[in-house]
């Protein structure tokens, strides 16, 4: 247990929307990367003495969420298909058909090949960070990480040109 759940309480109030950022890029469903982020935040307070006592805090709590989200996918109640529209969004985004093509890109990879790519691309961690967070090697990061962008670019196919547009 905690032994101070305020410290816990400002942790995950502060980290909060990065993980559900970082957990709906994963999965790609606002519902189940709400669960995701409880499950995580969860394991964190149980654990939360050897949390806070780490390196960086904010680094195991992204572990602890991409681990929780490969467990979940590993399970056959799991392959339920993610509803076919998007949840309005109360940002302002810069390019949507940009946004929209790459999730739709992004959800039709499997589950490493897209984890991989949601901590090398878009949580812009390096390689090794990427490892140490998947429990796999460097190199195995950087095989699966050309393997998945070739299948991100081969499932994006005539939609390429979205991206590559000033």
């Amino acid at each position: 247990m905690a032994t101070d759940p305020d410290e816990f309480l400002e942790f995950a109030t502060a980290r909060s929307s990065q993980l559900f950022r970082t957990a709906w890029l994963l999965c790609g469903d606002w519902h189940l990367a709400e669960d995701l982020v409880q499950t995580t935040l969860g394991k964190l307070y149980r654990s939360w003495r050897r949390v806070r006592s780490a390196d960086s805090p904010d680094a195991y709590a992204r572990t602890v969420l991409v681990r929780s989200y490969l467990s979940y996918r590993r399970r056959r109640s799991s392959t339920e298909q993610p509803y076919g529209s998007l949840p309005d969004s109360a940002g302002r985004e810069i390019d949507p058909a940009l946004r929209l093509t790459l999730l739709k890109g992004l959800a039709e990879l499997p589950p490493k090949d897209r984890a991989v790519l949601v901590l090398r691309y878009w949580e812009d961690l390096s390689v090794e960070q990427t490892a140490q967070q998947m429990g796999c090697s460097a190199g195995a990061v950087r095989n699966r990480s050309l393997r998945a962008l070739a299948k991100l670019r081969t499932v994006l196919g005539g939609e390429l040109h979205l991206l590559t547009a000033a």
